[in-house]
């Protein structure tokens, strides 16, 4: 055997082992790729019954949404009845009792004329004021025009 032919079986043996050392993490990786497969296979089947309760569940919630619409729609219509009857109230006893306010306070008036009209002894609203014609009432104005200082 030459020098050649040892250099020869030392570089296979080294490819060898490198090839040794390079098999093992991909028997490795293998093992992950299995076990990967296996864990999405678990999740698939779970997966399943989870989209099934979702959708039950979804459709229960559009029913109860229904229901909530019907209840709205009802409670809208009912608000409009109500403000009508309101406005229908308003109108039938509003105009009414604006009258007869108004017609009330005529009348007490009336009965104050009459009242301050009949009567010649002066009323305690009146007791202290001169009578009428006797004071003279000038501006402030016209007060100082004529050099004089009420004011």
């Amino acid at each position: 055997m030459s020098g050649g032919d040892i250099a020869g079986l030392i570089a296979a043996g080294v490819f060898a082992v490198l090839v040794g050392i390079i098999a093992l993490p991909l028997i490795k990786l293998g093992k992950v790729f299995d076990e990967t497969t296996l864990a999405i296979r678990d999740t698939s089947k779970g997966i399943a019954p989870i989209l099934e309760e979702s959708t039950i569940t979804i459709q229960e919630a559009n029913k109860q949404l229904a229901r909530v619409d019907t209840i709205t729609s009802n409670v809208a219509e009912v608000t409009g009845n109500v403000n009508s009857l309101v406005a229908l109230f308003a109108a039938s006893v509003g105009g009414p009792l604006i009258k007869l306010a108004g017609f009330s306070a005529a009348v007490r008036a009336a009965f104050a004329g009459a009242r301050s009209f009949g009567d010649d002894t002066p009323s305690k609203k009146h007791a202290g004021a001169k009578p009428a014609g006797t004071t003279k009432t000038v501006s402030p104005r016209a007060s100082k025009k004529a050099g004089r200082s009420d004011y």
